[in-house]
């Protein structure tokens, strides 16, 4: 891999990560068209880690209340914690839902996951369902204090079903958690928290995949130059999409994903990936 590479793998992490337009997608695309193809999710995670300690930088005082409130109610049962831990308690029950059912839908499916086909056809799915929440529903009025389990379960399986390259994580949990009802701060404030567990989550059972080969295959300088460049670029997204989401519509990004996908459908021949 050279530097440009290395940046350019990391432009692409960072600007989609935390956009509803599928990270996941992006960068197996960036592979193919790059000519790359890694074994086992190292790299993919590696990238991740980068975009969650984004995450953390930016709403760490989020999730110091989170987390202070979660352990203060257990030790002390103070009621005005009450509201804190329980929305602890909806980012873990998502989490392990995603966690199990999406270790089974990846084992089951495989590559077959990754095939040009299944990430436009997935991208369609994503367009359709940001256009459904943009023009079709009527954005409620629940926060934290009024969530209940069945809403962190049902965004745990929303949530699952991103590990279909094509299928947004960002988008999925938000799409749900606002047909759920949940005020739109809520739902983005609760979407970019569940990234944290599940990132992190990813990293331990890819740990495994983590080799001297594949540090000897990408490269330090271009590992470290990537982490860089992805964090750099998540921060900016970050930033972006909070702001964008106060002004402006989730049909933009239906529209994006529906030419993405004709893109890739048409135009990327799966035969283009070079094997390691």
């Amino acid at each position: 891999m050279t530097l440009l590479e290395a940046i350019i793998f990391g432009i692409v992490q960072g600007i989609t990560e935390f956009l509803p337009v599928s990270s996941t997608a992006h960068i197996v695309i960036t592979q193919m068209i790059l000519g790359y193809t890694f074994p086992g999710l190292a790299f993919e995670i590696f990238l991740h880690l980068a975009s969650v300690l984004a995450v953390i930088l930016y709403f760490w005082k989020d999730l110091l209340k989170v987390v202070q409130g979660f352990f203060k109610f257990i030790f002390q049962r103070r009621r005005e914690d009450r509201v804190q831990f329980y929305f602890g308690i909806y980012i873990l029950v998502a989490t392990a839902i995603t966690g199990v059912l999406g270790q089974l839908l990846t084992g089951f499916m495989g590559e077959g996951l990754k095939t040009p086909a299944m990430i436009a056809g997935s991208l369609t799915v994503t367009g359709i369902a940001l256009i459904f929440i943009d023009k079709f529903h009527k954005v409620g009025n629940k926060d934290e204090s009024s969530m209940t389990f069945l809403d962190a379960i049902i965004v745990g399986l929303g949530q699952t079903l991103a590990v279909i390259p094509g299928i947004s994580r960002s988008g999925s949990t938000l799409v749900v958690s606002l047909i759920l009802g949940l005020n739109r701060e809520t739902a983005v404030r609760y979407s970019f928290l569940l990234a944290i567990p599940v990132i992190l989550g990813s990293t331990v059972l890819a740990f495994g995949d983590f080799s001297p080969e594949m540090l000897a295959y990408i490269g330090p300088l271009n590992l470290f130059v990537s982490f860089v460049v992805t964090f750099f670029f998540s921060m900016l997204g970050i930033i972006w999409l909070i702001e964008f989401l106060k002004r402006s519509k989730l049909i933009y990004f239906a529209v994006y994903c529906f030419i993405l996908a004709i893109l890739v459908y048409t135009m990327i021949n799966p035969e283009t990936i070079m094997e390691v």
